[in-house]
């Protein structure tokens, strides 16, 4: 397997390239529109062929690169059943495998951050999306964001997943590139908590600005970032 982590130094975005050495097919997970050349200078550059884009969920805080990736690489855009994107060729149910030549990815419904939040299992590396963040956890107050239902998608799902799953998150904010879910109940502040209750007060508390942008992003992230 070939596996690259990308970051996006503007929004604090990880886009990862994933990708089978015996067959050369690719699949990048939440790209960034203005890296769209580097990541087709990448493939290139490994000789692989970019067959699948996937988005988590629609980006409050940057412009997704699926379209444009589509456009240039005839590959195909993959997102979860609860998106609002129209445009999007296939949308994933909870617990479906993505196959990528051998590799398996699994598709896991984690709403809460947005309603239409999905994260993606593979083997041993979760990608976590805005759903589970490193010493952190998506904020809940829009896009049908819902502390409860995070809640739920964290502790009943994501948390029951084996420790030693590595966690990669759509972005971190102090230069760290992945945890564990381990690591993650033990020391994630905002999960040291006894009840739903409990975690609902502290995301309801936060009282974070609005993401610059908003609008025009989640209006063209709908559109998977066609302009």
């Amino acid at each position: 397997m070939i596996f690259k982590q990308l970051f996006d130094k503007a929004t604090s975005t990880y886009t990862y390239l994933i990708a089978s050495k015996k067959g050369r097919e690719a699949l990048i997970i939440d790209p960034v529109l203005e890296n769209v050349e580097n990541y087709i200078k990448l493939l290139n550059e490994l000789n692989l062929k970019l067959v699948k884009v996937i988005d988590t969920h629609i980006h409050a805080d940057h412009i997704t690169g699926a379209s444009k990736l589509k456009n240039q690489t005839n590959c195909v855009t993959i997102m979860g059943d609860h998106t609002p994107a129209d445009a999007v060729e296939i949308k994933v149910k909870d617990e479906e495998i993505i196959t990528l030549d051998q590799l398996r990815i699994k598709a896991l419904h984690t709403p809460g951050h947005t309603s239409d939040s999905f994260s993606f299992l593979m083997n041993d590396c979760l990608f976590s999306g805005d759903t589970l963040l490193i010493n952190g956890t998506g904020r809940t107050d829009f896009q049908n964001g819902s502390a409860e239902d995070a809640y739920d998608s964290i502790f009943n799902k994501l948390l029951k997943l084996p420790e030693e799953t590595l966690v990669y998150p759509a972005h971190d904010y102090n230069g760290k590139k992945f945890s564990s879910i381990g690591n993650e109940k033990k020391f994630n502040p905002r999960l040291q908590v006894n009840n739903e209750k409990e975690y609902v007060k502290i995301m309801n508390g936060l009282n974070l600005p609005k993401p610059k942008l908003i609008d025009l992003n989640i209006a063209s992230n709908i559109k998977l970032g066609a302009i």
